[in-house]
């Protein structure tokens, strides 16, 4: 698949995976084995121009200069942390813009990769949700920030080995609502002959659209992280608003079919702290409730990145030990994310971005989140009493 044909068109090779090269060299008229070569001096060694290619026939340079390119996506911005995060600003036209974050690490380099310019999906604690939604990525604009990303940390850093070793779809957008652009870029990003990502280094971050996360389990799979962030369908629907189409007995259910083809042995469940909201002891042990024995897991537990527009504010850290230490005495391998990049607004639920909205979004979102009273405090006020909603 590629939809990157320009009016003059000329095709951007950076939107196949090695099978669709493969196709294109066909109709080109040449053998497949011209395919991997090019797909190689594109994604391991990052070359641009055909004329470098040197293995290439002339003859088939030659076409490529007349018929294909391969191009990035233009930088608008780039802005580096004191802890070492960068975080780019790409443009993607018609006056939107996506970001992509690189994460250094001792043992690791991660890349956090937009999927859309916005969201539909609209989490009240998500930046990128109350920017809205203007369009989804095609797979060349998915794959042109990892090309980009790490072709230019390798001249930056003055290495020839490879710098980036995990990929995240955790930037603008939910992955699983793009999934035809999304399934063949992550194909590049595990191919041998493209970035060898192992599976397990190679993740999707989903709100938990559960037809597409049994689909991926089918097509590609490859780690997945589940944006939780309550534990119960009430809070969560005032959360995570797809929680209406798909609650949450559905979504475990989902989750633990998808660990039948999954790489690793365990469902990431990503947990944003809210102050005084999904943050209570009482809720801790509603987790637990929720999710021991019922599905492999691993909790990775948020510190909120606040933000004007969502009304929220982040848990003390001596509420999120509290709430960790809950679940890691039941037996619940629990982390608590370390933020990085949050000076230059890259931590997680930051990535803004520029979107032109086509969802209304600044209008959908302005109700606030109120505080959730815990359960003796329902309980006291009666049945009726809904968690994110006010009471009388």
């Amino acid at each position: 698949m590629n939809d990157a044909v320009t009016p003059s068109g000329l095709t951007n090779l950076l939107g196949f995976d090695l099978e669709g090269l493969a196709a294109y060299c066909e109709q080109l008229g040449e053998k497949r084995f011209r395919a991997t070569q090019l797909f190689r001096w594109i994604h391991q060694k990052g070359a641009s121009d055909f004329a470098q290619m040197s293995d290439l026939a002339k003859s088939l340079r030659d076409k490529l200069a007349t018929r294909a390119y391969i191009q990035a996506l233009p930088v608008i911005s780039e802005q580096a942390s004191a802890d070492g995060t960068i975080k780019w600003l790409f443009d993607v036209g018609q006056g939107n813009a996506v970001e992509a974050v690189f994460i250094p690490e001792d043992d690791r380099g991660t890349l956090c990769v937009s999927s859309q310019a916005g969201c539909a999906v609209g989490c009240r604690f998500c930046s990128t949700g109350h920017q809205g939604f203007s369009r989804n990525l095609e797979t060349w604009e998915i794959l042109a920030q990892l090309w980009f990303a790490e072709h230019h940390l390798r001249v930056r850093l003055n290495t020839p080995d490879r710098v980036i070793s995990n990929v995240v779809m955790m930037g603008m957008g939910e992955p699983l609502q793009n999934y035809a652009a999304l399934v063949p870029a992550l194909k590049v990003m595990l191919d041998d002959h493209g970035y060898g990502l192992s599976r397990r280094r190679v993740t999707v971050s989903t709100s938990g659209v559960v037809p597409m996360m049994d689909r991926l389990r089918e097509d590609c799979p490859v780690a997945m992280a589940v944006s939780l962030h309550a534990p119960s369908d009430p809070l969560r629907d005032q959360l995570v608003p797809l929680n209406k189409k798909y609650p949450i007995a559905e979504l475990l259910a989902a989750c633990n079919r998808y660990l039948d083809a999954a790489p690793r042995d365990f469902i990431t469940f990503e947990y944003c702290m809210l102050d005084q909201v999904n943050d209570t002891p009482e809720q801790a042990e509603e987790l637990v409730r929720l999710l021991k024995g019922k599905v492999p897991c691993k909790l990775n537990l948020i510190p909120f990145n606040p933000f004007p527009a969502s009304g929220l504010k982040r848990s003390p850290r001596e509420r999120v030990q509290a709430f960790a230490e809950v679940l890691i005495r039941a037996g619940i391998v629990t982390t608590v994310r370390k933020t990085r990049g949050d000076d230059i607004d890259a931590a997680c639920g930051q990535l803004a971005g520029e979107v032109q909205d086509r969802t209304r979004a600044h209008l959908r979102m302005v109700r606030p989140v109120v505080v959730v009273k815990n359960a003796a405090d329902r309980s006291a006020e009666g049945a009726d009493s809904v968690p994110g909603q006010p009471t009388t």
